[in-house]
């Protein structure tokens, strides 16, 4: 694995990024993938996680980590300018649909009542993938990390108050969010909890008068993708800017 300094605005070196070796696409099957990862270990990650995000960057657990594979560039990184958003009509039908639904944001600590929507989440949605076997210890180190500032966005039934979803979300700074990862109950797909999730967390975002909300990758022609493209307007990383994508 090499290495070589990154430089920030002030032109100081800044983290040490790191090449992984190839490893299998988490996308598509056939094809292997590598990344660059940030100094896990620099003290500084945290303070700087704000100016990875703006680098296209992402955070996994403790890992902050952007994809770099040899002739592919299908991952790009997107975000919603939060001032600029207006719902279309299929999510304000979505917002409709679940007017019965209260969403509260808690501090990013496991409960048994998460952990257990974490599992069912898991087993109904990537069976025999990998993650489907997650325990306690890899809750923690995937969704919550040991320096993020993170929160997580609980989505509750009114009145019965049953968990129906947790969005985990990063405060990146005082400017923007980033949605890290979301899971909900398997049994209420009709509500479409994922879309609703990225609509509090938009919610959430204007309410603290911040910039941006950052959904992580966007991949032209993945199913798993496409519902990215359906919130406008949206910006994509080319590498050097953010653009209208």
């Amino acid at each position: 694995m090499g290495n070589s300094p990154v430089r920030d605005d002030d032109g100081a070196t800044g983290l040490r990024v790191f090449h992984t070796g190839e490893h299998p696409c988490g996308y598509w099957p056939e094809r292997h993938a590598r990344d660059l990862v940030l100094d896990p270990r620099d003290e500084r990650l945290a303070q700087r996680y704000p100016l990875a995000l703006e680098w296209g960057f992402r955070r996994s657990g403790d890992i902050v980590y952007r994809p770099h594979c040899r002739g592919c560039q299908a991952c790009v990184a997107v975000r919603i300018p939060v001032a600029a958003f207006r719902p279309d009509r299929s999510q304000r039908r979505c917002l409709a649909r679940n007017r019965d639904v209260d969403a509260r944001i808690v501090p990013a600590e496991r409960s048994e009542e998460q952990f257990a929507l974490y599992r069912r989440y898991l087993k109904a949605r990537h069976p025999g993938g990998g993650m489907d076997d997650h325990g306690s210890f890899e809750f923690d180190q995937f969704l919550v990390g040991s320096w993020s500032q993170g929160r997580f966005l609980e989505l509750r039934e009114h009145g019965s108050h049953r968990l129906l979803g947790v969005a985990v979300t990063d405060l990146a700074g005082t400017r923007a969010l980033s949605a890290v990862y979301t899971f909900f109950d398997p049994d209420e797909a009709a509500r479409g909890l994922g879309t609703l999730a990225i609509l509090k967390q938009l919610e959430w975002a204007a309410r603290d008068g911040r910039t941006h909300l950052y959904l992580g990758y966007w991949i032209a022609g993945h199913r798993k993708m496409d519902y990215k493209r359906r919130f406008r307007p949206l910006e994509a990383f080319d590498g050097r800017s953010w653009k209208a994508l």
